[in-house]
């Protein structure tokens, strides 16, 4: 995406757009990172061609997952979260710490394939000088610099949630190589011009910036907060439901919650949790596809969905049984029959039943989010994938009880770039958070929702 600051409004261009999924291997899992440097080199490549005075390249991506680097060699393509090996993590990191006692000290809510779960089970360690997370990878094979940076660092379960610090002692009692962790390093940092193929391929030696590279740190930072009450969900494959503090909550309470403190841009905590989200209906519409040989026309049949009458019947759709990919209709029928629920007979019942299930999913995270941190959460922004779905944001704003307000769809972009722009200087010697927020505000206006009865 190119990103345009121009009189204090902010534009973005699509340049480039690419496939990425998981890609079965011998030994599990994995991503096809070789294909997505290909994508990220001529994606470059063309932004550059189209504006060549870009200033800077800003790098976010999903959490957890990492590669591993001897020199300047990848060592393999970089596990796929949803690998089953993760599993395998959880029983041998809470042998040695207790969940109880990890969550003190990282904050984070249980996620089996959180990355201290990965690296314990990982055999290449050995091999390795450097384990990166994908954007720390990215930036790296782009400038040379290996550096961690912090909001997704506070993903892996390795940083201490008070200090912000790498947690030396944890990582030592997990029995891992501290070398491997490279320097962290906060959002507006430049790490260095692109060099060598990238600078020859891209054309230009542009300067490459850490952002909140954490997908969700970047989006949460282009949130247009309305209310100091406010919730957010930054909704795609995941819906991430939560509030921004200023300090983490470590609670016995959010800890039973399963809720998460991850780093935010500017020391901002984002305090949330994780629900399963159009995943759920993106997994069913390509199992569907597949049958029928053709594309769906998702907007069709969310119309369709909408003007089902009655209630849906709801599945938990945080059910760890729906994890895994392939055929979601036929695991969600098999969880709503084991709850002795109806299981929608057409297409269009089932894409309600999954939106609803969402929705309800979203609300209950709201009103914990809020009870966790007392406060007297006022209104949901969406952001995302997700606010584009008419009927995800009337669904939850009617299961909440609260107004909605939907948008601005490209939120991680936004963030991205802003961070990028306030480095350069350009919104101010004194931009804080909430001046990127007002930039946001002032370009792209929210669609609004309003609880029906």
């Amino acid at each position: 995406m190119l990103g345009y600051l121009e009189d204090g409004m902010l534009r973005l261009e699509p340049v480039s757009r690419f496939p990425n999924g998981p890609v079965p291997g011998v030994d599990g899992l994995h991503w096809d990172f070789s294909a997505l440097y290909r994508h990220i080199l001529a994606g470059l490549a063309e932004a550059v061609k189209r504006e060549p005075a870009v200033a800077s390249v800003g790098i976010d991506s999903w959490a957890v997952d990492y590669g591993l680097v001897n020199g300047d060699e990848l060592l393999g393509e970089p596990f796929h979260y949803r690998d089953d090996r993760t599993a395998r993590g959880v029983e041998r990191v809470h042998a040695r710490v207790p969940f109880e006692e990890l969550y003190r000290r990282n904050g984070l809510q249980f996620l089996p394939f959180n990355t201290l779960y990965q690296y314990v089970t990982e055999r290449r360690l050995a091999d390795a000088d450097a384990a990166l997370l994908i954007p720390d990878l990215v930036a790296f094979l782009l400038t040379g610099t290996r550096a961690a940076e912090r909001t997704n660092a506070s993903t892996t379960g390795l940083v201490d949630v008070s200090s912000g610090e790498w947690d030396d002692d944890l990582i030592e009692t997990l029995g891992l190589p501290a070398s491997l962790l490279p320097p962290l390093v906060d959002p507006g940092t430049s790490l260095g011009p692109l060099k060598g193929e990238a600078r020859e391929r891209v054309g230009g030696a542009v300067d490459v910036i850490a952002v909140g590279s954490h997908d969700t740190a970047s989006a949460v930072a282009a949130v247009p907060l309305s209310s100091a009450n406010a919730a957010y969900i930054s909704c795609g494959t995941w819906g991430l439901v939560g509030v921004e503090l200023d300090a983490p909550v470590v609670s016995d309470a959010a800890r039973a919650a399963n809720f998460t403190n991850e780093g935010g841009v500017d020391g901002r905590v984002r305090f949330l949790h994780n629900v399963t989200g159009l995943w759920l209906l993106s997994e069913s519409v390509r199992t569907w596809e597949a049958e029928d040989g053709v594309p769906i026309d998702l907007p069709d049949l969310l119309e369709a969905a909408a003007s089902i009458d009655g209630d849906a019947p709801l599945f938990d759709a945080n059910d760890p049984r729906l994890a895994a990919p392939d055929d979601m209709p036929a695991r969600i029928a098999a969880v709503l029959e084991l709850a002795g629920s109806s299981v929608p007979t057409s297409r269009a019942a089932f894409a309600r039943t999954i939106v609803e299930s969402i929705a309800q999913a979203f609300a209950d995270a709201v009103a914990t989010a809020g009870r966790l941190t007392d406060r007297e959460i006022d209104v949901i922004h969406i952001v995302g994938g997700g606010a584009l779905n008419r009927l995800l944001c009337q669904a939850t704003a009617d299961r909440s009880g609260l107004p909605v307000l939907a948008g601005p769809v490209e939120a991680t972009a936004l963030g991205n770039v802003l961070v990028q722009a306030r480095s350069h200087g350009w919104l101010g010697a004194d931009a804080t958070l909430e001046t990127l927020r007002d930039v946001v505000a002032r370009s792209f206006a929210p669609v609004r929702y309003e609880p029906r009865g």
